[in-house]
């Protein structure tokens, strides 16, 4: 059990050092083949974010532990509006000026709702995975001529200054991007095997730990990223960030890991953890969205997304250690 748990904490660690080197070679690479600064925003650091979940989802998947890899996907969901955006919204109040947010929003909750109704029948199949999968497909499409179309936005200001201030030379960015990826690949084996075992050892199920351990970890650098983007007052970073993480866990993740193998889904998934993420979603886009102007999220909605948080987070461990 002790080389368990150095092993969960050792490629938790990793993996989160990993994805942030990972994240700024893949950016600094892409600006240095011309790729204007809101489709690195969208497209290359939504990805580069949610490279953790991605990887650890994949591998729970080929080895046979769909709880891991399902809980991975949704707690990170959960982790990413209650605990980053709420913890970031105590920090500084986020306004919300990008245009391409305010649209994102709408489709993160359309996108929940469907894979919502895909678990119903307890299973993701293939077919439901290669769904999601054409899904994410379009939506990158979309996203890319977004990108193009628009590249005046408040979103491409913010990313066109981080990239000024962490500029490095083509050969690190590259060194970087292809370095994280590997080390991103071997952390999260590293994790994977630590979180199973543990999850045996104290007779908890692997969704379980994917829900509350995995998912907060690999949610960590979505959490540092808004964390000092909102600090520089670069609030649109900070929700951006969440964002494409949630878009890219819903389709990418869970579908690359359906059409590895075919996911079992507990029921629990649907009528608790799903759920759930549904109903911070549509809090995100109430609060978030701006009906009558720019949207913002004060310290007291924060407030709210964190105390949910940290209640839905006590339910899952007294109920699995309260048996």
């Amino acid at each position: 059990m002790t080389l368990a748990f150095l092993a969960l904490a050792s490629g938790l660690a990793l993996l989160v050092w990993s994805a942030d080197r990972f994240v700024e070679g893949s950016a600094a690479t892409a600006r240095y083949f011309g790729m204007p600064p809101l489709l690195i925003g969208m497209v290359v650091v939504g990805f580069g974010t949610s490279a953790p979940e991605m990887v650890v989802s994949a591998i729970s998947a080929s080895q046979g532990n769909p709880g891991l890899a399902l809980g991975n996907a949704y707690g990170s969901n959960i982790a990413n509006i209650g605990l980053i955006l709420g913890v970031t919204a105590l920090i500084s109040p986020i306004a919300v000026h990008s245009q391409v947010l305010r649209q994102e929003l709408p489709i993160l909750l359309a996108i929940t709702a469907l894979a919502a109704c895909q678990i119903w029948d307890g299973e993701l199949s293939r077919t439901d995975a290669l769904v999601l999968l054409a899904v994410f497909g379009g939506l990158m499409t979309w996203t890319i001529r977004q990108g193009l179309r628009r590249r005046a936005d408040a979103l491409a200001a913010e990313i066109e200054q981080e990239l000024e201030e962490h500029a490095m030379p083509m050969k690190r960015a590259c060194f970087w991007l292809v370095t994280g990826l590997l080390l991103l690949v071997a952390s999260s084996r590293i994790l994977v095997w630590g979180a199973v075992e543990v999850a045996h050892g104290f007779g908890v199920s692997d969704l379980i730990i994917g829900l509350t351990i995995v998912a907060i970890g690999t949610s960590l650098p979505e959490l540092a990223a808004s964390v000092i983007a909102t600090r520089k007052g670069e609030h649109d970073i900070a929700l951006g960030n969440i964002i494409g993480s949630n878009i890219f866990n819903t389709l990418a993740v869970v579908g690359i890991a359906g059409a590895i193998h075919p996911l079992a889904v507990a029921r629990e998934v649907l009528s608790r953890d799903a759920f759930f993420v549904a109903l911070l979603t549509v809090s995100l886009l109430v609060f978030g969205y701006g009906f009558r102007g720019p949207g913002h999220i004060n310290r007291v909605e924060g407030a709210l997304l964190l105390v949910s948080y940290v209640g839905y987070t006590a339910y899952l461990v007294t109920t699995a250690f309260g048996r």
